[in-house]
């Protein structure tokens, strides 16, 4: 697998059908969630009333089931699919990961990052959950690095890392195949002198990397055309069959409205890009904060939330299906086989319901944010 390619013929340009309304109520929700604990648990990071920050694990309720206090502002929640264990991260630049259990049986455990090197707020596990792979800065060399933590000890060790396949890698997912990471590098180069600032925004060049966990070897690289090259590829999704769907967020002018989405084929390695119809086009701040599919995974949610929408296409091959607006909405999670869990920025969690109308509210927090990615844990 050696692919660089883009398919720019095939992208898609608005328009397409929308899905047939749910109108699922919370009890219907359940009742339809097939196979899946009548109080489904949730995991994301969260600013509280008094400003601290925290990872925090709650139900359907909005009622926290375990709340662990965190050094600064975390970011994504990686969960084993095997033993339900978790990885947060803090948010770019920042050096500290929690790794914690949701029943609470051990203590939450906080390392921090090797020097030279920040987190950039992802991670993903081994098959088998005795490895962890986070990504990182190597700001020195500037250059993106997967670090490579054995979680068999009491404590996480850092045993190794190796290239992500191009600058400031940011979500990393694992791949059907159980031996390749899809890497999502933004392609924007950054110090923690600098804080947040973007050091290269006329040069950068983003791609999608597939990587040998077991060796390191970049297996293939997909990058955008050179028209493209300030639209920092950041957030992904595997669906089933290996296909891979990535959120965009544009570094060029408001004026341009590039395609904010994206889909790769690791079988042929084609990278197509997904539009929204026009009157969506221009609306959306070029700013994807999220993304995910449906347990059925026929559809992918992506959050744009400094426009307040979340966008719907299918799963299949990437057709726009609908949008719902929901202010400073960007956490989506699966909930039901074809339903998301929305949480926003005003402490509120939303059901996506009948995804051409409004999201429904079922629980709000005074005072409390909820950061950019929620993620679904199925208990044991």
């Amino acid at each position: 697998m050696l692919w660089t390619a883009i398919d720019r013929r095939s992208l898609l340009v608005g328009g397409g059908a929308a899905l047939a309304a749910l109108a699922l109520g919370l009890d219907g929700v359940r009742a339809s969630a097939a196979g899946l604990s009548d109080d489904p648990l949730f995991a994301a990071a969260r600013r509280e009333p008094d400003g601290s920050h925290s990872i925090v694990v709650t139900g359907l309720d909005g009622i926290d089931r375990q709340v662990i206090p965190l050094p600064g502002r975390g970011h994504d929640v990686a969960v084993c699919p095997l033993s339900g264990r978790c990885l947060a991260f803090a948010r770019r630049p920042g050096t500290f990961a929690v790794s914690f259990d949701t029943a609470g049986a051990r203590p939450p455990v906080v390392f921090e990052a090797v020097p030279g090197r920040h987190f950039y707020g992802h991670g993903a596990f081994s098959p088998d959950g005795r490895l962890a792979y986070a990504t990182e800065n190597d700001y020195v060399a500037n250059r993106g690095v997967i670090g490579v933590y054995d979680l068999s000890g009491e404590r996480p060790q850092r045993v190794g890392e190796f290239w992500s396949g191009g600058i400031g890698p940011h979500d990393i997912l694992p791949l059907p195949d159980g031996r390749s990471l899809v890497v999502a590098n933004g392609g924007i180069e950054t110090h923690p002198d600098k804080g947040r600032e973007k050091l290269n925004i006329e040069t950068m060049q983003p791609n999608v990397t597939v990587i040998d966990r077991d060796t390191g070897t970049v297996r293939g690289v997909a990058d955008l055309p050179p028209g493209l090259h300030k639209l920092s590829l950041r957030h992904m999704a595997v669906a089933g069959g290996g296909k891979v769907w990535i959120g965009g967020q544009y570094e060029g002018s408001l004026q341009e409205t590039p395609p904010l989405m994206a889909s790769l084929d690791t079988e042929d390695g084609r990278l197509r890009l997904h539009d929204v119809p026009d009157e969506l086009r221009g609306r959306l701040a070029n700013y994807v904060g999220s993304v995910t599919t449906s347990r059925d995974g026929e559809v992918v949610a992506a959050s744009c939330p400094r426009a307040g929408r979340i966008l719907y296409f299918s799963a299949l091959d990437g057709t726009f299906l609908s949008s719902q607006q929901r202010a400073d909405a960007c956490g989506v999670a699966p909930l039901d086989e074809s339903g998301f869990l929305i949480s926003d920025g005003q402490g509120s969690l939303s059901e996506s319901g009948d995804r051409r109308g409004a999201p429904m509210l079922l629980a709000s927090g005074a005072g409390i944010s909820w950061d950019n990615h929620m993620v679904a844990i199925d208990p044991a």
